[in-house]
């Protein structure tokens, strides 16, 4: 037995959600959010067999993208203790999946 974590974007979650339990496979959602951006995320927990693995990798690849977003991150501006903060836009890449498979020693249904 295998524990698939994926960590995806808001906006890719429910859909990868319906995605997942077309396939017939069961995810507990955990509402995240991400160090750079400070934004929402959706961390998915699903339990499969190991021969089942890659399909439910294959759905997440399929389901979860990546796309470009413009972000205003606060950099300082100034000198020597006399900074102030000037906010200017770019252009980063979110979305995606970042997908984690653990070994799992026992599982129970209860």
């Amino acid at each position: 037995m295998k524990m698939i974590v994926a960590v995806v974007q808001d906006k890719d979650s429910i859909k990868l959600l319906e995605h997942l339990i077309e396939g017939g496979y069961r995810a507990t959602k955990l509402a995240s959010s991400g160090g750079f951006l400070k934004a929402g995320n959706t961390t998915l927990l699903i339990g499969v067999e190991q021969d089942k693995v890659s399909d439910v990798i294959n759905i997440i690849k399929d389901t979860c993208h990546s796309r470009e977003q413009l972000v205003t991150p606060m950099s300082p501006v100034g000198t020597s203790g006399t900074e102030s903060f000037l906010p200017y836009p770019v252009e980063v890449v979110v979305g995606g999946a970042t997908i984690f498979v653990l070994n799992v020693e026992e599982f129970h249904r209860a």
